[in-house]
Formats: C-alpha cells, sequence, structure tokens
C-alpha cells in the first residue's frame, strides 16, 4: 500500500524548502556571453554612424562561490571602424555598451573590456577598389 505525503494530497499546499546546497545553480556559458558582449559592440557602432560594422567577441568568465552574481566576464571585442573617426570615442562607447549590456542581461560584473581595432574602413579606399586599410 503506497502513502501519500500531506503535502502532495492537498493541492495548494506549501511545499518543503529545500536546502540551498541541494538546489540547482544557474550558469550561464561564456559563448553566450560573447553573443551579448559582441552584440553590444554592434548596437554601440551603429549608433556611432551609418558604416556597416562587424564586432565579435571572446569571454573569459571567473565563476566566485558564494555569490548572488553570476561571476566576472572578461571581455576582449575585435571591431572594424570606418576610417577617419574617433577610434578613441568610439572604443569608449564599445566598452560602455558592452558593460552596461552584460551587467543587465547575464547579471556579471565586467571590470575588464578591451577593444581591438581589427580593421579601418575608408570610403576613398573603397571607391578605388582597394577595399580595406590594414
Amino acid at each position: 500500500m503506497a502513502t501519500v505525503s500531506p503535502a502532495a494530497a492537498a493541492p495548494g499546499a506549501a511545499q518543503p524548502v529545500v536546502p540551498a546546497g541541494e538546489r540547482g545553480a544557474t550558469k550561464i556559458a561564456d559563448r553566450v556571453v560573447a553573443k551579448i558582449a559582441a552584440q553590444a559592440a554592434r548596437e554601440a557602432l551603429r549608433d556611432a554612424s551609418t558604416a556597416h560594422t562587424d564586432a565579435h567577441a571572446s569571454v573569459t568568465v571567473r565563476r566566485r562561490e558564494g555569490r548572488r552574481d553570476f561571476g566576472e566576464a572578461r571581455v576582449r571585442v575585435a571591431v572594424e571602424l570606418g576610417y577617419p573617426s574617433d577610434i578613441g570615442a568610439q572604443c569608449g562607447a564599445v566598452r560602455r555598451q558592452v558593460t552596461q549590456r552584460v551587467r543587465e542581461l547575464a547579471g556579471m560584473s565586467v571590470p575588464e573590456v578591451a577593444v581591438q581595432i581589427e580593421r579601418l574602413h575608408a570610403p576613398q579606399m573603397e571607391r578605388s577598389g582597394r577595399g580595406r586599410v590594414r
């Protein structure tokens, strides 16, 4: 004969509390944080210019045990920029946007965002058919 627990028998009854050590944990994959960072970089550059921009990111996430947040993400973002432009201002905008979006969407602190400029696009070079400035 099977015994039914009182909690299972009464609908809407309070469930027993599971100790914190026995509950599951939410972990956000590094590749998810990298996608968030790359999208945030594209958002920042889209606001700065109308030219097509490309960005990709690599992320190192350091988990901190016993903390309520999801850890720290150190981000490296590679971007393509138009030239001539205010490169410093664009890099600053990328850093701010990546920090803000990773904090909002992944719940992680971002102590470091390194911005690497992979290519510069010069309109006069593209018109002449030579393409990108390297």
